[in-house]
């Protein structure tokens, strides 16, 4: 029998996710907007309307083996975050796992902003977290319960961190090339890769599993941008050190903390569960747009 995955807030890694699964496996994305919706259906599998923070509209989504919940509280603030990532987590785990025939495991997406700053040092998944704003307090909260919720109803709970995500809509171009670039490590993921490191977690069976999901090269951000000024032939952008950025007065408390955060992210340990990248750096993710932005 095909095992079938939900994906709760089927968005831009969602929506991926059930594009490389759908060939082999039953795959329903689930939105609450008309566009979330017509997206799944335009990706080729079936969409349901439902919101992770209503139990009873989650009764409208077929019984699943897999779940994978990678709902966006929309960047919003640390209440709407709470709202979606832990209470809407809770009401997702507990009413799948109320029904007769719940679900094996849960693969929860997080993100690599539980870890705070350590100064351009490495991280993996070892290292204490760190949350340093009130969104990535909520963050880690959800994980806690991504983890140990599923396991009192007899389930497995694992949780996916996700680095800084790009790709097709997403590689934001011009920010590195104009600038002014300031100073830190980008860890980035290419989406394919995201969504691939959930299906391989998924299909290779592996439960009770917290991995960094993050490619091979972390980089220091004026480096990449004048690496993507050569790719794209145009003068090298301005540079910012971190201090100059910090003397903008109008930056927000939380836009300070990001700026003074820097780290570089290990996937030892999702290159241990025998995960293989299609897009191992940022050389190989960022062809096709540099491609096109030179026939521009």
């Amino acid at each position: 029998m095909t095992e079938r995955v939900a994906i709760l807030g089927c968005g831009y890694v969602g929506l991926e996710l059930g594009r490389q699964l759908q060939d082999d496996y039953e795959v329903v994305g689930v939105r609450r907007s008309d566009d979330g919706i017509a997206a799944i259906e335009d990706a080729g599998f079936e969409a349901v309307r439902a919101d992770v923070t209503d139990a009873e509209s989650l009764s409208a989504v077929p019984d699943t083996d897999w779940l994978v919940f990678a709902a966006s509280s929309g960047g919003r603030g640390a209440e709407a975050a709470r709202e979606v990532y832990v209470e809407g987590l809770r009401t997702a785990i507990d009413h799948f796992w109320s029904r007769a025939d719940p679900p094996e495991r849960l693969v929860y997406t997080s993100s690599t902003g539980v870890y705070g700053d350590h100064d351009g040092a490495w991280v993996d998944e070892e290292t204490p977290l760190d949350p340093q704003t009130e969104k990535t307090e909520v963050l880690a909260e959800a994980e806690r319960v991504a983890r140990e919720r599923p396991v009192e109803h007899g389930g497995h709970g694992s949780v996916a961190r996700f680095a800084g995500l790009y790709g097709p809509d997403r590689y934001r171009l011009e920010r590195y090339l104009e600038g002014p670039v300031t100073a830190g490590y980008l860890n980035m993921v290419h989406r394919a890769d995201a969504a691939g490191a959930v299906r391989h977690l998924l299909t290779e069976d592996h439960c009770d599993e917290v991995v960094l999901v993050v490619d091979d090269e972390p980089v220091e951000k004026w480096a990449f941008a004048d690496w993507l000024a050569e790719q794209c032939d145009v003068p090298f952008p301005p540079k910012q050190t971190t201090e100059e950025r910090l003397a903008d007065d109008s930056l927000s408390e939380t836009a300070k903390r990001r700026i003074q955060t820097s780290k570089r992210c290990s996937n030892d340990r999702l290159r241990e569960l025998g995960y293989t990248f299609e897009y191992p750096t940022f050389r190989e993710g960022y062809r096709d747009a540099v491609r096109e932005y030179r026939q521009n």
